[in-house]
């Protein structure tokens, strides 16, 4: 998905967009909750079975290309990825903290509610300080499962051009 990311042209009706966006807020408290929490396990039942979940750099993302640090597709294989870091933790043990804002309905069509929201991630060793992680955006398709929201695709899209050799949990 190659996207002008200076600006996106809002193609949707105001009041509307203010709907979704509160609807999308609230998925997110819900989203970051689970992961903060460390409930990892839980975390795939955000997204629909055949979802796409990316991780990339901004400089793949502007260019277009789909390679991703982390590509899961499907829930099974968010699942699987989720039980891997809940039961098998070798790595030193951190919290983290996700904020989420900005949120931006982007478009509503038949295929799903298209946003970008920015995030920033916190995380904090059990013996460390607290350090910013990762910064960037959230560029999400939504579809509905009944009245829930779930996510179709979400890539995670992060500024920095230097990563931490320790981006374990979903972002």
């Amino acid at each position: 998905m190659k996207t002008d990311f200076a600006y996106v042209a809002r193609r949707i009706d105001p009041a509307r967009a203010a709907l979704l966006r509160q609807e999308i807020e609230e998925f997110h408290a819900d989203y970051c909750a689970v992961l903060d929490a460390n409930l990892i396990e839980s975390w795939p039942g955000f997204f629909t079975d055949d979802a796409v979940y990316r991780i990339t750099s901004r400089e793949n993302a502007e260019r277009g290309l789909p390679v991703g640090l982390v590509y899961a597709e499907g829930r099974d294989m968010m699942q699987d990825r989720a039980v891997a870091i809940a039961r098998t933790q070798m790595f030193a043990p951190r919290y983290m903290r996700h904020l989420v804002t900005n949120t931006r309905v982007l478009c509503e069509s038949d295929s799903g509610i298209e946003s970008q929201s920015s995030f920033l991630l916190m995380q904090t060793l059990v013996e460390g300080p607290t350090t910013l992680h990762l910064a960037g955006y959230y560029h999400d398709v939504f579809t509905r499962a009944g009245t829930a929201l779930k996510l179709k695709e979400r890539q995670v899209v992060y500024d920095t051009e230097i990563l931490a050799n320790d981006l374990v949990y979903p972002v």
